[in-house]
């Protein structure tokens, strides 16, 4: 039986993106600007991008849009310098990529922000779960579990409720006008006819 790390889950598709020659670095200091690639709008490739989960590694493949033929590929690893941002602009990066031990530095850039806002998300989220699971398989192998609330009142202990409009316990019944009494004959006084004048009672 296979393992569940062989299983690949794609975590991202940008249909089009481009690739661009990165110039030599003239100061570390100063960073990559996408302002030094030359003209943007005529890349050295275009095709899709493709972010790749296998088990806990992650994969940055770039292919042809048509063929799904593989052009380069960069393994993503955390805070080892693989994908670093231009200082002139949100949509470009400078990627690292790999093919038999060798490596090298392309420029890649996006069409629209929010393609560059996804990319930088996936590439985190797939990290931030990593971190999730491994907290989670530390506790089950430590056997650390979360405390119990216990909200049950103890021996001598009171509950004191404050409402809105009274103090503490009060209650809060408004004054109500007395209610009119009833007549003998059970209807309230105010729905009957009034009596007749004095001497004109029959």
């Amino acid at each position: 039986m296979s393992d569940d790390s062989d299983y690949e889950s794609v975590l991202l598709v940008i249909r089009e993106c481009y690739v661009y020659k990165v110039p030599p670095l003239q100061s570390s200091s100063r960073g990559h600007r996408a302002a030094d690639w030359g003209n943007v709008d005529e890349p050295l490739w275009r095709g899709r991008l493709r972010i790749i989960a296998q088990g806990k590694k992650c994969f940055i493949r770039l292919e042809d849009g048509k063929t799904g033929e593989l052009f380069a590929v960069c393994p993503y690893e955390e805070n080892k310098g693989c994908i670093e941002s231009v200082t002139d602009s949100s949509r470009y990066f400078v990627v690292r990529i790999e093919d038999q031990g060798r490596h090298a530095f392309i420029g890649l850039g996006f069409l629209d922000r929010s393609h560059a806002f996804d990319f930088n998300v996936a590439l985190q989220d797939h990290f931030k779960h990593l971190a999730a699971e491994e907290r989670s398989a530390e506790q089950k192998k430590s056997g650390v579990q979360q405390p119990k609330l216990d909200f049950s009142l103890k021996e001598g202990q009171t509950l004191n409720l404050t409402i809105a409009g009274g103090g503490t316990g009060a209650s809060t019944r408004r004054n109500r006008p007395p209610r009119p009494a009833a007549s003998e004959d059970g209807v309230l006084p105010a729905l009957l006819p009034p009596p007749p004048p004095p001497g004109k009672r029959k």
